[in-house]
């Protein structure tokens, strides 16, 4: 079969799908480095993040919030359960259900580990102008947005 030019074209430095994924490689690196001492890991932040919002919630909406399988959200928050940062309780409608409420000690890293992540944000736009950042943001939004409606 010939190859066309757009794919003699295709390199990884002319990809955005590598190019993203590396980049989301060295941002959950660096993440990981500035909250491992807090006791925390990037599995866990997003879960953290998503409470830090909105405790309470289910733990069928963090999967639909986060995007991640149930299985690895069965796992993470039995890993956070263990850790001491989140506790279960029964839904008020239906106690089959549980939701999902942070500890103590989860509210107090709250502070430490979202000033960590800004931290690698800003180290990530370093040299980029505040218009550049909304864009790039925008841009990436933008992105998701059309990789999720399938």
């Amino acid at each position: 079969m010939p190859e066309t030019d757009k794919q003699k074209d295709f390199t990884r430095s002319r990809s955005e799908g590598y190019q993203v994924n590396l980049m989301a490689r060295l941002f959950a690196h660096a993440l990981q480095a500035r909250i491992k001492p807090l006791g925390l890991s990037t599995g866990t932040f997003p879960v953290l993040l998503a409470l830090w919002e909105r405790e309470g919630q289910t733990q069928r909406e963090l999967v639909t919030e986060l995007g991640v399988e149930q299985a690895t959200m069965a796992n993470t928050l039995s890993r956070m359960e263990r850790d001491g940062l989140i506790t279960r309780r029964a839904h008020e409608a239906d106690a089959r259900v549980q939701t999902v409420w942070l500890t103590e000690c989860a509210k107090g890293l709250e502070q430490a580990a979202t000033e960590a992540a800004s931290e690698v944000n800003d180290r990530a736009m370093a040299g980029l102008s505040d218009e550049e950042r909304h864009a790039f943001a925008a841009l990436l939004s933008k992105v998701i947005g059309n990789l999720s409606e399938t």
